[in-house]
């Protein structure tokens, strides 16, 4: 296992970063069209495509997820996945038409200092086209890449961040997280993550708690001055291997929004756009009961994931940028 979205067999991740625009986008493919539900819990959201990943709605499966940058811009990109897609002669065939089906969300990241004077059209379907081209099985990079290329939290720089974890009867659980937060994945001024109690080995720092957590570590810390207005989001795919239904797919959201609750404060908030996509292949049949072990586990694999993402970051290459968690507290 590589603690990476690409341990679920059937799952691809491509990024298109560019550094100049300080932007870009992170593709999810699936090799075969997999069962996906959303649960937007952000007060801002921007998203493509969410409706018909409600259980009630008639799709059941799609065939990739864009996440991108660039706010509403950013809602390009998942035309440009689809058009990979369609080059490919993948898509849901109607007739003559074909239809490839790309949800997606995107994240804030407009005010980070980079060149956002594209002229007519963004960038971001040619991104998007990109990301999905780039997408491979195995090892993606973290950090400030794709999607997670301008996030920023209350603090410190954000990023793509993503981790795994086996269920008992062998199922795989992983998550992929773009962390824009407008809170902080950390802890008062200091080093610690809100995720530390579900850190695997050192994945992202290994500093565990703070020696007592204090009144000042539970203030409000958010992007700017004005929380009300700051613009932000955490965007994050959690995915499994079991055979779901579109229903057992959205409680598999749900509960992985408790691992977002857990590794960033605050969250869910009047302006941003909190968005969690699940996904099954349906590899593997799951036994009776199993959905609770597999939702227990996306808990954490979130939290992970944004914590990873967090500290795996870089610093935009612009001066006066957000620095990274690394450069301000060291470590490798």
């Amino acid at each position: 296992m590589l603690n990476l979205l690409t341990d679920i067999a059937g799952i691809q991740v491509g990024h298109a970063t560019d550094l100049r625009l300080g932007s870009g986008v992170t593709s999810v493919l699936f090799d075969q069209p997999a069962t996906v539900s959303v649960v937007i819990l952000g007060g801002a959201p921007g998203s493509r495509d969410t409706a018909m990943l409600e259980p009630e709605m008639t799709q059941q499966k799609v065939d990739a997820i864009a996440l991108s940058g660039g706010s509403a811009f950013g809602l390009d990109a998942a035309g440009g996945v689809q058009s990979a897609l369609r080059a490919q002669g993948r898509g849901l065939r109607l007739g003559p038409a074909l239809v490839p089906l790309v949800p997606g969300a995107i994240v804030f990241d407009l005010n980070n200092g980079g060149d956002k004077d594209w002229g007519l059209h963004s960038p971001y379907r040619e991104l998007g086209h990109q990301a999905a081209l780039a997408a491979a099985s195995g090892a993606f990079a973290l950090g400030t890449v794709g999607a997670g290329t301008g996030a920023t939290t209350a603090g410190v720089k954000g990023g793509v961040g993503s981790a795994s974890a086996m269920a008992s009867g062998g199922h795989i659980v992983a998550a992929l997280a773009v962390v824009n937060a407008i809170g902080s994945a950390t802890i008062g001024m200091g080093p610690h993550f809100w995720a530390a109690p579900f850190e695997m080995g050192a994945e992202f720092g290994g500093r565990g708690w703070p020696a007592a957590i204090t009144p000042a570590d539970l203030a409000l810390r958010t992007k700017g001055p004005r929380p009300s207005t700051e613009t932000a989001t955490t965007i994050a795919l959690i995915a499994t291997d079991a055979i779901l239904t579109k229903s057992q797919v959205k409680r598999l959201a749900i509960m992985a929004n408790d691992g977002l609750a857990r590794a960033l404060l605050p969250a869910h908030a009047p302006s941003d756009g909190d968005t969690v996509f699940a996904a099954a292949t349906g590899a593997k049949p799951l036994a009776e009961g199993g959905l609770t072990e597999l939702g227990h586990l996306a808990t954490m694999v979130m939290a992970r994931a944004i914590a990873r993402g967090v500290y795996e970051a870089t610093a935009l290459p612009y001066p006066g940028a957000l620095p990274s968690w690394r450069d301000r507290f060291g470590g490798t």
